[in-house]
């Protein structure tokens, strides 16, 4: 039995780890939920799961739920409730869903505690990898990669030697636009950009997934999961989003990971890692998908990718920032104060005008992630 701490247990990934729970009452135990605002939501899965320890850090929200709370709850709440309730309650795993900074504190906490830790939030490693990893290390804690791609890779690891590693290759739908000009990109709407052909997402991550920042992230993060120099992380497009990644090793054989689109399982293999178990989810069937097709991305239309790995190589505070500017320039996307091509030309810009520091400490990083929204808001006309 794993005693597991969700948080972001309202959204997508959340409510996927419940899912899971479900399934596998004997195996997966919540012992601790937390949320941003979605307090009926929250207060409906302690009732379903029998949780005491629940948190919701927006202030607002925490202060309207108090009244409501099922008896002998313990309650957290704020931006450092979450943290705190990781530290105060005993589990064996916490799974970060949450999206963001907010989830880097806890996810450290986490790590620090004793616990292990079930990545599904980008930003943690992205802004923080080299302290995270450092964390995991010195605790001999494990980091277990809840993200379809990175899961895939870590499946197809297990047994290997690291030295028997090529490189490690991300797939990538493509999104609604792989075929798209770059002169018809510049007439995207935003609901055109939010139909993604494969996944129903939130909207963040949908335009992410259309532009290819989400690849660039995920390239990011797979450098420090797997120890690998960005130039050993690829990325390929597979429309059918069946093959979720690949590894290549140094005799040229290449592991793959396939499975039907749910994000039950990789959270499944997370949470039961270092077993398999059955799952209620649908087989896959070769045979009546057909064909499985690959192409190379093209970063010229897509240049989300080069500033990844320009990110990536850099290290310290870049990362971060691409990742600030990236929030910054979706959103006014979504707003419709920016074309869907300007997303691009707005982190590139925040980009080149920030100077790194080579190894920050998290106030660093945080101060880095808010100069970026301050510098990508500049552009916008705004000085907030």
């Amino acid at each position: 039995m794993k005693r597991v701490i969700l948080l972001g247990s309202s959204g997508s990934i959340g409510e996927s780890t419940c899912k899971v729970a479900r399934a596998l009452p004997e195996k997966m135990k919540i012992v601790g939920l937390a949320v941003a605002k979605s307090t009926d939501r929250l207060l409906e899965q302690a009732q379903e799961f029998g949780v005491k320890a629940l948190a919701v850090s927006d202030v607002q929200a925490a202060e309207n739920v108090k009244s409501r709370l099922p008896t002998g709850a313990k309650f957290y709440s704020g931006p450092d409730g979450l943290t705190r309730m990781v530290e105060e309650t005993q589990a064996d795993m916490v799974l970060v869903a949450i999206v963001g900074t907010a989830g880097l504190a806890p996810a450290l906490a986490a790590l620090q505690s004793g616990k292990d830790l079930a990545v599904a939030s980008k930003e943690i490693l992205v802004l923080a990898g080299s302290a995270v990893m450092a964390e995991a290390k010195k605790r001999g804690k494990q980091i277990l990669p809840v993200d379809s791609e990175h899961n895939a890779i870590f499946q197809c690891l297990q047994g290997a030697n690291g030295k028997e590693v090529r490189k490690v290759i991300l797939t990538a739908s493509g999104g609604p636009f792989r075929r798209s000009s770059s002169q018809e990109m510049e007439k995207v709407t935003v609901a055109q950009a939010l139909k993604h052909p494969t996944w129903s997402m939130g909207k963040k991550i949908t335009i992410d997934s259309a532009t290819m920042f989400n690849k660039g992230l995920e390239m990011i993060e797979a450098h420090w999961l797997f120890g690998l120099p960005m130039s050993r992380v690829d990325v390929v497009v597979h429309p059918q989003s069946i093959v979720h990644s690949m590894v290549e090793f140094i005799d040229g054989s290449v592991l793959a990971q396939l499975s039907v689109t749910d994000m039950c399982f990789p959270i499944q293999y997370a949470v039961t890692y270092p077993e398999r178990m059955p799952s209620g989810l649908p087989p896959l069937d070769l045979a009546k998908l057909g064909n499985l097709s690959f192409e190379a991305p093209d970063e010229k239309r897509f240049p989300a990718l080069r500033l990844a790995r320009e990110a990536g190589e850099a290290g310290g505070t870049l990362p971060g920032v691409f990742n600030a500017a990236n929030e910054v320039a979706v959103e006014a996307f979504l707003e419709g104060r920016i074309s869907f091509p300007r997303i691009w030309g707005m982190v590139e810009s925040v980009m080149q005008e920030h100077r790194t520091e080579k190894n920050p400490n998290l106030e660093s990083i945080v101060a880095a992630d808010q100069w970026a929204r301050v510098q990508a808001k500049a552009q916008l006309g705004s000085k907030t």
